[in-house]
């Protein structure tokens, strides 16, 4: 199986830059976040000190939304059934989730998890998976079985989530906030989605360039991009990522890619995820009309 998501890459610059002759060098850091390979580069005085703040947040953050550590809280909540005192943080992505699952008429369903392990446990032997099998997981899924307040996070038993088409734009947008924080401005963090704080230090925007050609611009939004092939389960690249939870099968929908802007990276991410769904153009613009400042910024059909 071919992973998503490859890199995270955060570039940055003061808000307030030193006088000309005696600019900040610019420090790279490079490890690990969200599971994949991490770029931090910032021309800052305090470089190194805001990288392993950023580094921490990352951590604190995979400890609540990774599906691969075992302890972390949505892992807790899938083995579980329930989880007490949810982090903050979760309540809110999980809210989101489910106001995107209404604006697209169930095509964005974060409990689609049995589904995807089917496929991935059956692709993983070399095979697509039984019908029976997809039909038993299929069983297992549907918002109405997720529950949640302040207090508690319930799913019907059997149940399972992920957040991989949104969890990485809540990410970014944590983490931007952080920085924003610390009194950094012309920053552009890239964790597959893109949050831009502010333009280019020059006050140009952002050149987000996209694989199916062209570029948006980008200044204080976030931009994300969704293609049905873009991860595929089976080596010959057919069976996509996306699946609909209404039929239980890979996304059909005839596009390439897709490109959504919206105030926040986790509303991007997620638009975009439900885009590949639609299979018409006005249905996509009628789903993000129902969110302000959400735009198609590009679309390309196979």
């Amino acid at each position: 199986m071919i992973p998503r998501r490859r890199f995270l890459a955060i570039s940055a610059a003061a808000a307030m830059f030193p006088a000309p002759g005696r600019a900040n060098p610019v420090y790279i850091w490079q490890g690990r976040a969200l599971g994949a390979q991490a770029t931090l580069r910032l021309a800052h005085p305090d470089a190194k000190a805001i990288c392993t703040r950023v580094e921490a947040e990352i951590s604190r953050l995979e400890d609540i939304f990774s599906l691969y550590r075992p302890d972390s809280a949505l892992s807790l909540l899938n083995r579980s059934g329930v989880l007490d005192q949810p982090p903050f943080e979760l309540l809110e992505c999980l809210s989101l989730a489910g106001a995107v699952h209404k604006a697209s008429q169930g095509r964005f369903d974060p409990t689609i998890q049995p589904l995807w392990s089917r496929y991935a446990e059956s692709y993983a032997r070399g095979t697509a998976p039984a019908l029976a099998d997809l039909q038993t997981a299929r069983a297992l899924t549907g918002w109405q079985g997720v529950t949640l307040d302040a207090a508690r996070i319930t799913l019907r038993p059997g149940m399972a989530l992920t957040l991989n088409g949104i969890a990485q734009g809540f990410v970014a947008d944590q983490v931007a906030g952080m920085l924003a924080q610390m009194g950094l401005s012309n920053i552009l963090i890239d964790t597959g989605e893109f949050r831009a704080l502010g333009a280019q230090p020059d006050g140009s925007p952002w050149p987000v360039r996209l694989a199916a050609g062209g570029a948006v611009p980008l200044v204080a939004r976030a931009l994300a991009t969704s293609a049905p092939l873009g991860t595929t389960f089976d080596e010959a690249a057919s069976a996509g990522h996306i699946l609909d939870p209404r039929t239980a099968a890979p996304a059909q929908a005839a596009w390439r890619e897709i490109t959504v802007s919206a105030s926040t990276a986790a509303l991007a991410d997620a638009l975009s995820t439900a885009a590949c769904l639609y299979d018409t153009r006005a249905g996509i613009e009628a789903c993000l009309a129902r969110f302000d400042g959400a735009n198609l910024e590009a679309i390309a059909a196979l």
